[in-house]
């Protein structure tokens, strides 16, 4: 992989509503079978619906599916964000 790849990923807890990505990978080994159970999968689209007015949670669109994730499980999923 590189560097200018790395540049391109992000959190999913950092993009605004309405902004799409492109999963990449999940980080947290304890997080990845449930948020795999949700649809989070590399190479699923999601798409940022809402935010908390404190931030916490967010509501996406994944898989076909509204989900809320709390910001710690936003953190493990690092998407490519998509224009």
């Amino acid at each position: 992989m590189h560097f200018d790849e790395l540049n391109m990923q992000q959190k999913l807890s950092t993009l605004e509503v309405g902004q799409k990505g492109i999963i990449h990978s999940l980080e947290d080994e304890e997080l990845v079978l449930k948020l795999m159970e949700m649809g989070f999968l590399p190479g699923e689209e999601v798409i940022v619906e809402q935010i908390a007015p404190l931030g916490d949670p967010i509501s996406v669109m994944v898989a076909g599916y509204q989900v809320s994730l709390r910001i710690s499980e936003a953190d493990a999923i690092l998407v490519e964000p998509k224009p």
